[in-house]
């Protein structure tokens, strides 16, 4: 055991005998004046009468301050801002309760007492064992582990009840105004309950996340042996992501400015710094088109050269390598024709239970232009798909689809619209039971790889046991076998495969391998992807334009000047940025990135990007259009956004929309980019800069012309929709706290 761990050992244990000693002297308090037949608030009221529970309570809760030290240092992961706020909030509340002698006699005054030392006891005593056993998921003992992420549902709201009696009695005694001035009377009865209304939902919905985040991992199988795509063994034996994150994005940049590289191999926190580091990468790339180009290219190649590929016997290559080498192997294909007949002849977009097309659809297109939802671009290219009912018949077209199962996938569309599905989706039989299911009532083609020869299927469940492949592990067989399907056709092929975290840089690169041979090698093969306004993007003028409208707009209203004022100017953020001065002009960008997705999910992304422009610039079609945020199942499965995606509507012109929406709008986008000449994803179109791909028909849903950065408005739309939703269960809470303080104020 280093120092620095013998050191929060040392704390975290003195700290947990303060609090367990505070809670014995406050619960004998209690049961004694319980026991001498004293109602149970008049015993609670004399809990900080006695001498050792006062001193024993201000020893520990003000060697709390140096968790906030501890956070400045890196001694501890947790964030400075937070561990501040929720230290400063017990401290103001201990000096109302040192100082005032009303707020140390009413009942609430031994309820707070008791619930922070019955919340501290577990967690400083779950600290030392962590520290201790060096592992805080698997190895704490299990009842301290559940006391730890539990107990916080019944103690915050009895916490919080008595810290706002303590405020409002402290507010009303006259010898602590004259001691603090004035002043605290408007901190202690006004300020502070508004910021418990507002921050208590939050604090509590954090730690319900952190619950299902550590049960989670608790109980989590371990990981299987490597296989396939992988990545790289670490010093410490471990195939970590963050300095490979740092050691790609610093070899992108590091190709046209090493000092920034530099920054970014010497930066010691990525996990909240990489977004700083990405703005920075890409105001390179606006300096010049070859600087684009060579930032995207350098990346690409790093992470070929960083990434492993372990064989079915343990040996391990290079990803290059990998995909470099012959191989023995190869799938068999199957194709099955659809019986149903073709379902349309003109555009649809499925949309608020209803379906709309023609004028009423062209009408719906020029709301979200005028609204700000999508740029006037996108609707420009779905109202020319409207307009051009032959670029839906697409039954002499061949897509693959790389992740063909995918939520934000085309699957649907393209097979009622009886096209040629080439289907790429993991092995897995429920998969192929639905995709195939699909198919069948489609008026569409579905060609897919199978482990053995489909004509030895003996029924159904065999051929979907066989069916499928793995991103991962079978990535050069893939490759091969795309190569040679349906020789002589021109394909699309599009990458809407989708896994969390590390998963999803892993699957983005396989699929980048598979884009690379089949763009170089395979005669007219254009690439689709599907980019996420979640990201770092060059953006038009009128854009910018519009976010500065908006926040002039938004700025005003008390709300959000509320939530700006008591996050420090963390919530909130004003969107529009000064533009990036560079070979052709000025570049205006939008910062849509947000920090809680993680570095891995926008490496994956930006390596997208990197293939887009640089397959682009060697003549293929690529369509990169920009997807709204959607309402799917991998994304709202994480309650926190779920909520923060119902209250971002109040911010304009922000729309959340259904997956079949998203997906129906997407493949318009995209047969648009197939079919007109004119189109930004043809590389006879010019752009200034190779960025701007991704600049034109974005169906941003709102991002690039709100008044805020996206990532600064999720935890007050988050409380917009506990506002809305949950306003039961406020107009209780705030009935509690009027009760405890009609109590206090009439004692």
């Amino acid at each position: 055991m280093g120092l620095k761990d013998a050191y929060l050992v040392l704390y975290n244990s003195a700290c947990c005998a303060g609090w367990a000693y505070v809670w014995y002297a406050a619960c004998t308090t209690i049961l004694d004046k319980v026991a001498n037949q004293s109602p149970f608030g008049d015993a609670s009221a004399q809990v900080y009468a006695h001498d050792d529970t006062a001193t024993m309570l201000t020893y520990a809760q003000s060697a709390a301050l140096l968790e906030i030290l501890h956070a400045a240092l890196g001694l501890v992961r947790s964030p400075v801002m937070v561990t501040a706020m929720q230290v400063m909030s017990r401290i103001v509340a201990l000096v109302a309760l040192v100082f005032s002698s009303q707020a140390q006699t009413q009942w609430g005054a031994g309820l707070m007492i008791i619930s922070w030392a019955s919340v501290e006891v577990p967690r400083y005593a779950f600290y030392v064992t962590a520290l201790l056993t060096g592992d805080a998921t698997k190895k704490t003992p299990f009842p301290l582990f559940w006391l730890r992420y539990s107990l916080f549902a019944i103690l915050y709201p009895t916490g919080i009840c008595g810290e706002l009696t303590v405020f409002l009695a402290a507010s009303k005694d006259q010898a602590f105004v004259d001691k603090f001035g004035p002043l605290s009377v408007t901190l202690y009865s006004i300020v502070l309950p508004i910021v418990y209304f507002f921050g208590s939902p939050f604090m509590i919905m954090n730690m319900v996340a952190n619950r299902k985040s550590a049960f989670k991992k608790r109980f989590a199988k371990p990981p299987p042996p490597a296989r396939g795509l992988c990545w790289p063994v670490d010093a410490k034996g471990q195939r970590s992501s963050t300095n490979v994150n740092k050691t790609i994005i610093a070899a992108a940049v590091g190709a046209v400015n090493e000092q920034k590289a530099e920054a970014i191999r010497s930066c010691k926190a990525w996990r909240f710094q990489y977004v700083k580091h990405l703005r920075a990468m890409v105001e390179e790339q606006c300096q010049t088109p070859e600087s684009a180009l060579k930032i995207a290219q350098a990346g690409l190649d790093s992470a070929y050269d960083i990434f492993e590929f372990v064989a079915p016997d343990g040996s391990a290559t290079t990803f290059r390598e990998a995909m470099a080498a012959k191989n023995t192997e190869q799938f068999f294909t199957h194709v099955i024709k659809g019986e149903g007949n073709k379902l349309t002849k003109e555009l649809e977009i499925p949309y608020k239970g209803g379906i709309l097309k023609g004028d009423a659809l062209k009408k719906q297109v020029q709301s979200w232009a005028d609204y700000g939802t999508i740029e006037p671009s996108a609707g420009a290219a779905i109202v020319k798909c409207i307009e051009h009912p032959e670029w839906l018949d697409i039954s002499n077209r061949y897509f693959v689809l790389l992740g063909a199962g995918s939520a934000m996938g085309p699957l649907l569309v393209l097979m009622a619209l009886g096209a040629n599905v080439i289907a790429v989706d993991l092995d897995r039989p429920n998969i192929w039971k639905r995709l195939i299911d699909i198919a069948r009532q489609s008026s569409g083609t579905i060609t897919f790889p199978m482990k053995m020869d489909p004509s030895k299927c003996k029924n159904d469940e065999e051929m979907f046991a066989q069916a499928g492949c793995n991103l991962f592990t079978d990535t050069p067989m893939i490759r091969d076998w795309l190569m040679n399907v349906y020789p002589g056709k021109s394909l699309t092929v599009g990458c809407y495969a989708y896994l969390d975290g590390a998963l999803h840089v892993q699957v983005s690169l396989a699929m980048d391998a598979i884009c690379r041979d089949l763009s170089e090698k395979r005669k007219n093969t254009s690439l689709a992807y599907l980019c996420t306004p979640t990201d770092l993007h060059l953006i038009p003028k009128e854009a910018h334009d519009a976010m500065k409208a908006n926040y002039k707009s938004y700025s005003g209203k008390l709300y959000c000047m509320m939530m700006n004022l008591l996050s420090g100017g963390k919530f909130l953020r004003q969107n529009s940025k000064k533009p990036v001065s560079g070979k052709g002009g000025e570049y205006y960008l939008v910062n849509g990135i947000s920090v809680a997705q993680g570095p891995n999910y926008a490496l994956a992304k930006r390596m997208q990007h990197w293939r887009a422009i640089t397959a682009r610039n060697k003549g293929c079609i690529v369509s990169s259009n920009i997807a709204p945020s959607t309402s799917t199942v991998s994304v709202v499965h994480n309650r926190t956004f779920a909520w923060a995606y119902e209250g971002m509507p109040y911010f304009e012109p922000f729309e959340i929309f259904a997956p079949e929406t998203s997906n129906a709008v997407m493949s318009a986008l995209l047969f648009y980019d197939l079919n007109d000449s004119g189109s930004w994803a043809t590389p006879n179109t010019s752009l200034g800069n190779p960025n701007q791909l991704f600049s034109h028909g974005s169906f941003h849903g709102g991002v690039w012309r709100c008044a805020y950065e996206v990532d600064s408005i999720g935890e007050s739309s988050v409380l917009l929709y506990f506002g809305r939703v949950a306003k039961p269960y406020m107009v209780a809470a705030g009935a509690v706290a009027a009760a405890g303080a009609a109590y206090v104020y009439a004692v």
